[in-house]
């Protein structure tokens, strides 16, 4: 059961980790730090002060950025292939009680997929922000976005079991969504 309950919280991390790469580094630093968070000894210096202030200072940043018309859009290319990998080591810090081989395939698996869906989700919702209000509707997608990294990260860390179900089934009705439009596409060929 506590493995199921990491693997839970990893992915729903890593979905945070799609939001905003920052802020859950963030907040796994804090509870890590507190004491309310066990993360894997390879990457148990992520609740130390130096990295604390490191993640502070990048969440600012990336926060900030996303603020800052045409900087949005940017970050947003540079974020999609980081998403994945962070999504990855979110995962992989939280799930430290099972084979080495085991631990990577599901960080890889649960942790950089559902980073990866749901990073994609917040690019395809800004271009579309961007296309149809000439980019004045994304600083508030912006905000939904830092919302959601930072409810999504507090409650996959108090409850989750619960957060990792609701973000399981939103990344199955989000996936069956895509599939369903992709199939009403006219053939480009």
């Amino acid at each position: 059961m506590e493995n199921l309950l990491s693997v839970l919280l990893g992915i729903s991390l890593s979905a945070a980790v799609g939001f905003r790469i920052f802020v859950p580094f963030l907040v796994m630093g804090i509870a890590a730090h507190a004491g309310n968070l066990q993360l894997s000894p390879e990457l148990a210096w992520m609740g130390s002060t130096p990295a604390l202030v490191m993640f502070s200072i990048a969440t600012l940043i990336e926060i900030a950025g996303y603020y800052l018309p045409f900087v949005d859009e940017l970050l947003d290319v540079v974020a999609t292939p980081v998403a994945v990998v962070a999504g990855v080591a979110a995962t992989y810090a939280v799930t430290g009680e099972m084979s080495p081989m085991m631990h990577w395939v599901t960080a890889i698996l649960a942790g950089g997929t559902s980073a990866g869906l749901v990073q994609g989700m917040t690019d395809v919702a800004r271009i579309t922000s961007t296309v149809s209000t000439g980019g004045l509707g994304n600083p508030l997608l912006s905000t939904m976005e830092l919302l959601s990294a930072s409810v999504l990260s507090l409650l996959a860390i108090a409850l989750p079991l619960l957060t990792g179900l609701i973000v399981i089934g939103l990344l199955g009705y989000a996936i069956a969504r895509l599939l369903k439009f992709m199939r009403r596409r006219p053939d480009m060929g």
